[in-house]
């Protein structure tokens, strides 16, 4: 375009454009968009000497010379405009010579404003970035240069169709576009990549410019990187370095000696990092949103956009790969007509046939580079907006209301997590097809119009009817789709609440019925994914034989018409064919996914749309304004705003600093409501509330993160070791960190499984202690300890270190009330008395009910202590029942601390949660074979090869039929009937389509089946695994599998083994169409596989690694939400929503950082892949034009050059490492699916007889229990016999081993040694379910599902209404269920939450009731009641059990009184075993001593 000569003559000017106006146009257009360019460059630097000039100088002036690329951009720009020049008095001295005709005036122009142009360019590099403080080129050029290399490759493809239609051209032409085309590259890769060296280290300069708020909501806010860690490569890579991948070669290499764990793998750029994308897109969706923080009414267009807007650079990058890649790939076929006259033409010159075979070299190479760097960004632009996603979701989650809560579970949550992000993300691949199909389409109508005229009409009808007859397919798979996505939530929240919840259903024996109606909602499920499968299969045949129908009608056409079909015609419409045939195959996948996405979008929205906590509920005062700590005044509280019913009503009350105020009240009288509105949780109906200073908060339901337990107690703050050691004096921790394998160092399971009740709320209190607050908030936090642990932290913390504080405490200690300066009794929402002990002991009823309860167990106390003979008190002596000699006790203690020491792990296997497993090397051809054969045996998979097979035969056949029974040129006359012709090629196009179908078909219903067996599977041996394995394996673990692993079985793993299953059929078709020219060709292909596979081996050493990786570091995303989620009361009212979200950001960087290097991997590999098969191409077309004229058909030759467009390897090592990657779903579903399971729930020849057990007659025998084989022994031989219709106490300090005892007589925790047996019966010899289902427990941490109050009470429905009212009326909740509209059926949201604590375990002694056993334990059932209702339950206990044997785990020694026999246990081991009455006697004796210090505390 740039260059040309004329000769002497007239007659030949411009002889190389033999179309003057088309030469006129494209100079016009140069020279017109150079000369806007001008102007606009002019335009933009006036504006900006005259509108900041103060702005320049007020900033620091940097001599930016360090701007990667400048003075290669420059230099380039001025050669450009030198050489332009050297153009431009070439042709004014040949217009001198000659007439000066339009052409030559218009080219004139045109090269003297390019030579002005890229002078002004270079000038204004110069001035702008060589003394300024800009650390990009500026926009303009960018833009300018994106546009030149667009234009400069259009002229290239212009001048190739004008070479080959007309005459050839000037060599200096040539030249010339070759020189744009590579300066045009080298600016758009600048224009994308050319940054400052040091722009990492901007957010060192930038924040003297902005205020620190700005810089926390902006992307500085967490911009630092740590030192020392390895950055990518990928950041500081050269150009080569990037164009061919080759900065993962180190890691490869690494991967390839080694296997790869996280700490190999680099950390990502700063630009990439979770917090630093979060902070762009916040920002975007914030100015999207007119500056509402995500906040607010966000819709679907509005995060669209941001996601578009935080991502424009990898999108327009995409784009301009996407286009270059769409012209290179159709400039092929169009030049396929054009090879076969030359191989038919005898007299062509050879330079012209190997300019062919260049030209196809070349477009093959352009279009396997930019598919690659297209793929790559595509891949980036998918990991920000899953970051994004997931930072914005978790972020919303931290501050979503308790109303919201309730209608949006945790379970709906991970799904959003774990489902809807991932599509989201995924759907990157597919944005860039919305615009790219119908943009080839016309690109292949037009190829078809220059080939077959009037026949593209007929291709361009039956193209439009396909994309018309997906409308009704589109709409039924989004219904389909959105239905899909409702069943899957349902399931997800009953799996997420059972497997919460596990301890609770295998104690009650309700395991199985759960897992029953799990598999019921899976079925549901199951039968909307059939539907979208064969709806998306179906819509894949049609689209997939779409342009067989196409090349159908257009050929049929031609021969009605009488158009003359040709070799080379057919071939180029074949090729253009072949390549519309991924946009038409594509097509129903973009709209599927355009379709779900839009589905995931709208459920994020509405998850981002629900209420957050009110803002501004709390006033806070400045400190030392006011003496007010705490102010309520009319004060009206609704948990839902929308009722009219209030939670609080008529608040009015004043607490001063340094006051400690009790609050009390009879069970659901709204105690820790109280708190929750102080805290600013409750929405808030009218009223003010004050608080004046920092608050922190003791939940009455113990929150613990998973960690470390020293980590739980800092909970964010600095270590200070003099003030941690007080605190765990204080909290009574030593003793049991001692006992702990690690001390402070060991890890808390999940919801801190392995602490006992006391020892979870021991380490909230320490948290507490340690964050120094101003204001304590305190809900019941005495309930879960024992007697004496209890009365230590009344005393080290309420009245020692928090002496000076303001401290308000929910209790239902009576004894604790007396040192409160305030008391505030509670009754259905309002405060009925306030006031000191004294004062509201003389003037109330409520209050003396309380007090009065709480004095007769007294008395019945000292009654005992007084030594009163009781009837029904039974000491059985010859049992060996009196353990508790002195010289016994002191053994003991003489030996816990050897046993202890003996016992004591220390380091990693000491912990009980243990490291995710992954497997290592590479996935065992087991797994594959697992999952072909487990569906009908896999009897279908020959089947599906066939007809595969047959597909690939009967393609190839149609294609050879249409290109050897047409002529080569139109001088040749056809062989056979234009009828013949149409109707053979029929035939064969619906042979294909049927072998289509039927693959399609069998593919979708064996993965179906797949599926549901894996499914049915895993979670039998999930539901029928030990207690152990929930122990020690965070529920994020299970729920990754069951959600994301099960998602991709459900879908993606058919579709890519169908995927795999074309590409390899397809590339030995191509292969065999090449070979079957010559033989000799395979001399090309062999070395090319081999090294193909070698590449393939080096590379999957990584990459496997990778991508395991990336799974097993999904799991702590979704398992860090749903903890933040349950204490996301307490994250708030300890000001650590930051913490917490930089805690996900570094968990989301620990899952994007291998998916991000998985990615690099995959492209390094392709790359490689592609220029093999480039290369392996070129010599092949080289070979073909080598033969001899004639040997040949030149047809055949053009058929095995139209396959040769399409060769490569790529595409079958792509699709199998997809499926590699998908298939390790499959692995890690089968790991789970080979839990070692649980003793069986039934035993046919061990079964009990039906009334047992009769007596309840409990005998253990040198009893040995551990949690974990690698952890230390709990119980430590012990033995004890509980006679039959006993009322048993055990007591003993929190940590001490009785909660334990109970997971034995269970069998939750098999015995390491020792034995069972209840009523003559060994417990170990029977199934689970006969002895579960016999005993009765109400447990320590009260549980209740989401569902109705009866479903609660009688899940296995075998009670009537009657009995189920009766045992409400028995343990007191009857009058409070009958005020609610519902009655039985009344609402229990998620986790109980719209029930208090104290209604959700008087509902688990429903259940106790209702089940009238012979074996009952309540493990501190009493907790958290009040002393009324806890003095009816227990007589209500004695009157309908008075012949069973109840054995009481109890923290007050009023619970455990009206009693047979007390043991005590410490440490594991028996310390006391008797009757209350002779234990008392024994003054010396610990249970003497906690019964005494209980009496006296409160005396006191």
């Amino acid at each position: 375009m740039d260059g040309f000569e004329e000769s002497k003559s007239d007659r030949i000017i411009w002889i190389f454009f033999p179309q003057p106006s088309t030469t006129i146009f494209l100079h016009g257009f140069s020279a017109s968009s150079h000369l806007i360019l001008l102007l606009v460059l002019s335009i933009s630097w006036v504006y900006k000497r005259c509108t900041i000039p103060t702005l320049e100088k007020s900033k620091p002036m940097l001599k930016n010379t360090y701007v990667l690329y400048y003075w290669p951009a420059f230099i380039s720009c001025m050669l450009l405009s030198f050489y332009d020049l050297l153009l431009c008095i070439l042709t004014y001295l040949s217009g001198y010579r000659h007439d000066w005709s339009d052409l030559k005036f218009i080219c004139q122009l045109d090269f003297a404003f390019k030579t002005l142009t890229w002078f002004v360019i270079s000038a204004y590099l110069h001035i702008q970035l060589s003394h300024s403080s800009e650390h990009r080129f500026p926009i303009i050029l960018r833009i300018w240069w994106a546009f030149f290399f667009l234009m400069s490759f259009s002229y290239l493809v212009i001048h190739l169709v004008l070479y080959w239609e007309h005459s050839p051209l000037p060599f200096r032409l040539w030249v010339s576009d070759a020189a744009s085309i590579i300066v045009g590259l080298f600016f758009s890769y600048v224009e994308l990549f050319g940054k400052g060296k040091e722009d990492e280290d901007i957010h060192l300069v930038e924040p003297l410019l902005i205020n620190s708020s700005s810089r926390n909501n902006g992307d500085f806010g967490h911009g630092s990187r740590v030192c020392g860690e390895s950055v990518t490569p990928y950041e500081n890579a050269n150009f080569l370095s990037i164009f061919t991948f080759s900065w993962m070669g180190p890691l490869l290499a690494l991967g390839y000696r080694k296997t790869l764990n996280l700490e190999d793998v680099p950390q990502l750029a700063n630009c990439d990092s979770a917090n630093v994308v979060f902070g762009r897109f916040r920002n975007k969706l914030g100015y999207v949103g007119n500056g509402n923080d995500n906040g607010g009414q966000i819709s679907t267009q509005k995060l669209v956009e941001a996601l578009i807007f935080s991502t424009w650079k990898e999108i327009i990058l995409a784009a301009l790969f996407s286009i270059l890649c769409t012209l290179a790939s159709y400039v092929g076929p169009y030049l396929i007509d054009a090879f076969v006259h030359y191989l038919n033409s005898p007299h062509q010159l050879n330079y012209k046939g190997y300019a062919l075979v260049f030209s196809f070299f070349i477009l093959k190479l352009i279009k396997c580079l930019f598919e690659r760097h297209l793929s790559f960004q595509l891949r980036k632009m998918a990991m920000r907006v899953r970051v994004s996603l997931f930072a914005i979701i978790y972020k919303k989650g931290l501050r979503l209301s308790s109303q919201s809560k309730q209608s949006h579970t945790c379970g709906e949550s991970i799904n959003l997590m774990s489902v809807d992000v991932e599509r989201t993300g995924f759907f990157s691949w597919y944005l860039h097809d919305i615009w790219r199909v119908p943009v080839q389409v016309i690109l292949a109508l037009l190829i078809l119009y220059k080939s077959l005229g009037l026949a593209s009409l007929a291709a361009l009808v039956a193209t439009v009817i396909l994309m018309l007859a997906n409308v009704p397919l589109g709409k039924l798979h989004e219904k389909f789709q959105g239905k899909l996505m409702d069943s899957k939530d349902r399931r997800m929240k009953a799996t997420t609440e059972a497997l919460r919840n596990m301890r609770i259903l295998k104690l009650q024996g309700w395991d199985m019925k759960f897992l029953a109606k799990i598999i019921e909602l899976r079925n549901s499920e199951t039968r909307k994914l059939k539907k979208l499968l064969y709806t998306s299969a179906m819509t894949a045949f049609v689209y997939l034989c779409a342009p067989m129908f196409v090349s159908m009608v257009t050929f049929g056409f031609c021969i009605l018409m009488g158009i003359p079909l040709e070799s080379g015609k057919i071939l180029s419409a074949l090729a253009t064919f072949e390549i519309l045939q991924g946009s038409i195959y594509n097509l129903p996948d973009t709209i599927s996914m355009v379709i779900q996405t839009k589905v995931s979008l709208g459920r994020i929205v509405s998850f981002l749309c629900l209420d957050d906590l009110q803002p501004n509920i709390v006033y806070k005062l400045s400190k030392d304004s006011a003496k007010v700590a705490v102010e309520i005044v009319k004060g009206n509280f609704s948990w839902d705003h929308h009722s009219s019913e209030l939670t609080l009503k008529d608040l009015n009350f004043q607490v001063y600093h340094g006051m400690r105020v009790a609050v009390c009240g009879s069970v659901g009288s709204g105690k820790s409501s109280l708190l929750s509105c102080i805290l600013g949780e409750v929405p808030k109906i009218s009223g003010t509330i004050k608080l004046n200073g920092t608050k922190a908060y003791v939940s009455q339901s113990p929150w613990i993160q998973s960690g470390k337990i020293v980590d739980n107690i800092l909970f964010g703050k600095e270590m200070d070791k003099e003030r941690y050691e007080m605190i765990l004096e204080a909290c009574s921790l030593k003793k049991d960190l001692e006992l702990c394998g690690s001390g402070d160092q060991t890890i808390i399971g999940e919801r801190g499984i392995n602490l006992s009740g006391g020892q979870k709320q021991r380490i909230q209190i320490a948290r507490v202690l340690y964050h120094d607050a101003d204001i304590y908030l305190l809900d019941d936090p005495f309930s879960a300890v024992d007697a004496h642990t209890g009365t230590h932290l009344f005393k080290e913390c309420l009245l020692g270190i928090l002496g000076s504080k303001t401290v308000i405490y929910v209790t239902h200690q009576v004894e604790f009330l007396q040192s409160a300066d305030l008391i505030l009794v509670l009754k259905d929402g309002t405060i009925t008395q306030a006031g000191k002990y004294e004062e509201i002991l003389i003037s109330g009823t409520k209050f003396m009910e309380l007090v009065g309860a709480h004095k007769k167990a007294l008395a019945d106390l000292n009654y005992i202590k007084h030594g009163a003979a009781l009837d029904n008190l039974i000491t059985d002596e010859k049992n060996g029942n009196m353990l508790y000699s002195k010289k016994s006790i002191q053994e003991d203690e003489e030996r816990e601390p050897k046993t202890c020491k003996t016992e004591k792990l220390v380091g990693p296997e000491g912990q009980l949660v243990q490291e995710e497993m992954r497997e290592k090397g590479g996935v065992s051809l087991l797994v594959y074979w697992k999952y072909a054969t487990a569906a009908y045996k896999g009897a279908f998979v020959p089947l599906i090869l066939l007809a595969q097979i047959f597909f690939q035969f009967l393609l190839i056949a149609s294609s050879y039929w249409m290109v050897l029974t047409t002529p080569v040129s139109e001088d040749v006359r056809p062989h056979i009937k234009g009828s013949t012709l149409i109707f053979v090629y029929i035939a064969l196009i619906f042979g294909s389509s049927l072998c289509v179908f039927i693959r399609s078909m069998l593919i979708v219903t064996a993965g179906y089946k797949t599926a549901t067996l894996l499914f049915n599977k895993m979670h039998l041996c999930i539901f029928r695994a030990p207690m152990s394995f929930f122990d020690s394996t965070p529920s994020g673990r299970i729920l990754n599998r069951v959600s994301i692993d099960q998602s991709a079985v459900d879908t993606s793993i058919p579709r890519q083994i169908e995927e795999l299953l074309i590409s390899i059929i397809g590339f030995l078709g191509t292969a065999a169409v090449m070979s079957q020219v010559a033989w000799k060709m395979l001399i090309v292909f062999i070395p090319m596989i081999v090294t193909c596979i070698w590449y393939s081996q080096y590379y999957i050493s990584a990459a496997r690694e990778l991508s395991r990786l990336a799974g097993v570091f999904h799991a702590p995303i979704l398992q860090h939400f749903a903890e933040s989620s349950l204490g996301s009361t307490t994250i708030r009212c300890f000001d650590q929503e930051e913490r917490f979200m930089d805690t996900n950001f570094k968990l989301v960087d620990g899952y994007i950082r291998p998916k991000f290097h998985f990615s690099g991997a995959m492209e390094w590999l392709c790359f490689r892949m592609d220029m093999l098969a480039s290369i392996t191409y070129a010599f092949c077309l080289v070979f073909l034009i080598s033969m001899p004229k004639g040997v040949l058909n030149p047809g055949v030759i053009g058929l095995a050059v139209t396959y040769g467009l399409s060769l490569s390897m790529q595409g079958v090592v792509w699709d199998f490492s997809i499926l590699e990657n998908k298939i390790i779903s499959v692995e890690r579903i089968m790991q789970y699916a080979n839990i070692p399971s649980e003793p069986p729930l039934l035993v046919e020849e061990n079964r009990p007889g039906h009334g047992w057990p009769s007596k309840g007659t409990v005998d253990f025998v040198d009893l040995q229990v551990r949690y974990a084989p690698h952890l230390p022994l709990v119980l430590r031989d012990l033995t004890c016999i509980f006679p039959g219709g006993m009322k048993i106490g055990i007591v003993g300090r929190t940590g001490s081993g009785k909660s334990t005892l109970v997971q034995a007589l269970f069998r939750m925790l098999e015995p390491a040694a020792g034995q069972i047996w209840i009523d003559g019966i060994n417990i170990s010899k029977i199934g689970l379910h006969d002895l579960r289902s016999r005993l009765s427990i109400i447990p320590q941490d009260p549980t209740m599902f989401e569902g109705t109050l009866r479903s609660n009470l009688d899940p296995l429905e075998e009670y009537t209404d009657e009995q189920i009212w009766e045992a409400l009326d028995r343990c007191q909740l009857g009058d409070e269920v009958r005020k609610k509209e519902g009655k039985l059926d009344s609402i229990v949201t998620e986790n109980g939450e719209n029930w208090s604590m104290g209604q959700r375990q008087l509902v688990c002694l429903g259940r106790v009731l209702l089940k009238k056993s012979k074996v009952i334990i309540l493990d501190e059932a009493t907790a958290l009641v009040d002393s009324a209702t806890d003095y009816q339950i227990q007589q209500t206990l004695r009157q309908h059990f008075s012949g069973s044997t109840v054995i009481t785990i109890a923290h007050r020694i009023t619970s455990i009184l009206d009693i047979d026999m007390v043991l005590l246990i410490d440490n594991g081991l028996v310390l006391e075993y008797d009757s209350p009455t002779k234990l008392l006697q024994m003054k010396s004796l610990s249970f003497a001593k906690l019964v005494k210090e209980y009496t006296h505390r409160f005396s006191s």
